[in-house]
């Protein structure tokens, strides 16, 4: 895995391989990616926004969207084998000034402590209502017309708080585009 674009362009992450199923690690992959982050560029969203990569495994969704001109990302993972790649990544990129790591629960943030978030990736563990329940957690902590980016096994719906953009198909994952209200 690697980055597809920008200023890391063609870097290589730190990875699990095809996936960690324990850890419910699995890569985006980046054709997927390619797919995603053309969308967000047709959006114009990318250029200084504030970035949320929850379930973020191995960063590599808010890592990309650093190098292709965001200002910031919040990585939010509680298993130990994303955080420490995630924690790699940080280093490797030389990244420790745009970034923060949140070892905790996605679905039971609490408060927010900080800036709102202009862009969310939401990759949770498949088909086991993850992401809704992330989605509930941080309504406050995102700016209206944050755009969400919900990676699943099947087409979502939108939750309370949230309009539905677009949804997409790519082999297995579907992607639900949102925008907070």
């Amino acid at each position: 895995m690697r980055i597809i674009a920008g200023r890391w362009r063609g870097i290589p992450l730190a990875t699990v391989g095809k996936g960690d199923p324990g850890a419910h690690l699995r890569p985006t992959p980046d054709r997927v990616r390619e797919s995603l982050f053309s969308m967000l560029n047709h959006r114009d969203v990318l250029e200084g926004a504030n970035v949320l990569d929850l379930f973020a495994g191995t960063g590599a969704l808010g890592f990309e969207a650093l190098s292709r001109g965001a200002a910031h990302a919040t990585f939010v993972e509680n298993g130990r084998v994303g955080q420490r790649l995630i924690s790699e990544n940080i280093r490797k990129l030389d990244a420790a000034d745009q970034s923060k790591l949140m070892r905790t629960d996605a679905t039971k943030l609490g408060a927010l402590d900080g800036t709102k978030f202009d862009l969310i990736f939401l990759d949770p563990p498949y088909g086991k209502g993850m992401g809704e329940k992330a989605l509930t957690a941080i309504r406050d902590w995102c700016n209206t017309g944050a755009l969400v980016v919900w990676e699943e096994n099947a087409p979502m719906d939108a939750p309370p708080g949230y309009a539905l953009l677009d949804q997409r198909r790519f082999g297995s994952t579907h992607v639900t585009l949102l925008e907070a209200d």
